[in-house]
């Protein structure tokens, strides 16, 4: 873009903000208030960071933050633009800040190579937005959790308030949103909408192998617990990979089975969808210009009312918005406990792996008490060992009654999760 370019597009923008349009707030156009959008200080963090930094930049904010523990791989120079491969093994936000501050003049990106797991409350009071490109289900529920106590904690200051956009994708599929902590739905109120991905029985896997990706799960559950070439397995040590996939295609090949790739053993040992660079550009473009409308009023955003963007693009292209419902029972915004349905005779080791499952949990290391009783924690070890023979008894041995409140806990997450059991008979 030409110096003369970039002079009309901030005169354009300066426009859209100074001239008022039919939703536009009475004193969103006063010069106090366009003063007030130099000072924001938005964050943003995720996969889809290089398209969201760009974007922030472009429409003239001033103060970015960005949070990106990985580095680059070779494998992300088709769609990440900020990165060249002399960049190859340095930390992503560092280089994308550079790139973007050495292009975009008056910009100021502070990176930070970490997780987003790593910084305190304290640190996310500073931002007025956060945009979320996350590949992670895990890391937007800790953000999504996060942003709600602050909030809550907050009470009616309305600069607590930390307006969460989220966008994802998937192949030609993507969504973005745009969550009001503890004002509408939020990221665990909609967790079943990211059900985990159905388990294939372990009896096709070792037997009767049907689809490449069989053949991976094969390599990676079943042939690296055998072989044990290394100590751990490292999935994103090339090595490690590399190992999987030879396994997978031998594997492959004596079923007759076409289609193992090493792209697909990394996708399929990862829960992995390839990206397409034009569907990260299109979301990006929604959450940036949801970021943008939030920042000057000078247009609705997501949020109140159609609060959730879905765009397809697999057959033609299609998008819609609709209202997602805040959940009273929602673990993190809400205010009431979940029912649990569980079977009184089964053990609490059959309700400890249910936990990951769950499309309403997701909780892969749940440690779970009751009123006054501890009946399984994960740590620390010595506790672990205490309560572990709990996980041969049932329910009803361990005194559990219908209607009962327990509380579940998951190292990966800053709550706790309140159900209350109701009893079942198994089919």
């Amino acid at each position: 873009m030409s110096k003369t370019q970039k002079n009309i597009y901030r005169e354009y923008l300066d426009h859209i903000r100074r001239t008022p349009g039919p939703f536009t707030d009475a004193d969103a156009t006063s010069d106090e208030c366009l003063a007030q959008f130099e000072k924001f200080k938005i964050l943003g963090a995720g996969g889809l960071g290089c398209e969201i930094l760009k974007n922030l930049a472009m429409s003239k904010f001033k103060d970015i933050h960005v949070i990106d523990m990985d580095t680059i791989d070779i494998s992300n120079l088709n769609r990440q633009f900020l990165f060249r491969a002399a960049d190859v093994g340095k930390f992503k936000a560092e280089v994308a800040a550079r790139f973007v501050e050495s292009r975009v003049k008056g910009v100021s990106i502070t990176a930070h190579n970490q997780r987003i797991q790593d910084f305190d409350d304290a640190f996310y009071r500073q931002f007025q937005i956060v945009v979320c490109g996350l590949d992670s289900i895990e890391a937007r529920r800790w953000i999504n959790a996060m942003l709600v106590s602050i909030a809550e904690e907050s009470d009616d200051d309305p600069d607590g308030i930390k307006p969460l956009i989220d966008g994802g994708t998937e192949g030609f599929k993507g969504q973005a949103r745009v969550i009001l902590p503890s004002i509408t739905s939020c990221i665990e109120c909609q967790l079943d909408m990211h059900a985990p991905r159905a388990a294939v029985p372990l009896c096709t896997i070792a037997s009767i192998p049907r689809q490449p990706e069989h053949c991976i799960e094969w390599a990676h559950l079943i042939a690296w617990e055998e072989e044990k070439p290394f100590p751990h397995l490292d999935k994103d040590d090339p090595v490690h990979v590399s190992w999987l996939y030879q396994k997978a295609l031998a594997r492959a090949r004596e079923f007759g089975i076409a289609g193992v790739t090493y792209a697909l053993t990394q996708g399929t040992i990862k829960n992995i969808i390839p990206a397409i660079a034009s569907t990260n550009a299109i979301i990006a473009a929604a959450c940036c210009n949801e970021a943008f409308k939030i920042a000057t009023n000078s247009a609705p955003c997501l949020g109140f009312d159609n609060n959730y963007m879905m765009y397809s693009g697999n057959d033609g292209i299609y998008t819609y918005t609709f209202k997602h419902e805040k959940k009273d029972d929602c673990p993190v915004c809400g205010r009431q406990a979940r029912p649990l349905a569980v079977d009184p005779a089964s053990t609490l080791q059959h309700l400890v792996d249910s936990f990951a499952l769950r499309p309403e949990a997701q909780l892969k290391r749940a440690s779970v008490r009751a009123e006054s009783k501890t009946l399984y924690m994960q740590s620390p070890p010595s506790l672990e060992e205490q309560t572990r023979p709990n996980l041969a008894k049932t329910l009803l041995e361990l005194g559990l009654e219908d209607g009962q409140q327990v509380v579940v806990t998951d190292p990966a997450f800053p709550l706790e999760f309140n159900f209350y059991l109701q009893f079942k008979t198994a089919s």
